[in-house]
């Protein structure tokens, strides 16, 4: 996958290779394939933000290294845990002390979970490429892999809740049990927090898609 990588950034040649020999098999909502997405919107932003596309890429290729299930109440520290687990990574990859404390501090507040705010420019960036992937087709799509691997690792689940499938009685949301419930719970609740304007754009037209799938989806299930 090195040919996905910008070749005006070697370094991040040598900690992508790092990286891949810490991903973990078997969840592809959270794959290589998820990274380097995530890496090339961090680019992208970072560019149409005036900010340093070298660290932006570093830390999209690093902001995922600790994956926690899901269904687990330690989720939310899944950010924390790969911004100190990037430290080693960053440092062997060529980047100085400086360079790896701000990619560390972008990692740490990458989670929607844990719900910390960025500090930096470089913590607004990878937020956005992050949770652009988190909508739109491919977030349809790792929904529902997500979805599926949880119930692989034995915890009951359902694409929907049967009697109630887009939770109109009030119930309470579980999106570890129904898939479907994640859309409320978070999917669509994120275009109304990107920081950067070239992500507010395109997370515009990703939550579009997201409105028009459920559209179809209830046409399919009535």
């Amino acid at each position: 996958m090195s040919q996905s990588l910008d070749p005006r950034f070697p370094r991040h040649a040598a900690l992508w290779a790092q990286v891949l020999h810490q991903t973990e098999p078997g969840d592809l909502a959270h794959d290589a394939d998820h990274v380097l997405r995530v890496y090339r919107w961090a680019l992208r932003l970072a560019e149409a933000a005036d900010a340093d596309p070298d660290l932006c890429g570093a830390m999209a290729l690093v902001h995922d290294l600790v994956n926690i299930p899901k269904e687990l109440a330690s989720r939310p520290l899944g950010g924390e845990a790969s911004a100190e687990a990037s430290r080693g990574l960053l440092t062997a990859a060529g980047y100085d002390a400086p360079a790896v404390a701000r990619c560390v501090e972008a990692v740490r507040t990458s989670s929607w979970s844990r719900g910390l705010p960025p500090t930096a420019i470089e913590g607004r960036i990878l937020q956005d490429a992050d949770r652009l992937d988190a909508i739109g087709a491919v977030g349809a799509m790792r929904n529902f892999a997500c979805a599926q691997a949880m119930v692989s690792r034995g915890t009951p689940g359902r694409l929907y809740d049967p009697a109630d499938p887009f939770a109109q009685t009030g119930r309470d949301l579980d999106d570890v049990r129904y898939a479907l419930d994640h859309w409320p719970k978070k999917l669509l609740r994120l275009r109304a927090g990107f920081h950067t304007e070239a992500a507010r754009v395109e997370a515009a037209r990703r939550h579009a898609f997201l409105l028009a799938f459920l559209d179809e989806l209830r046409l399919e299930l009535e």
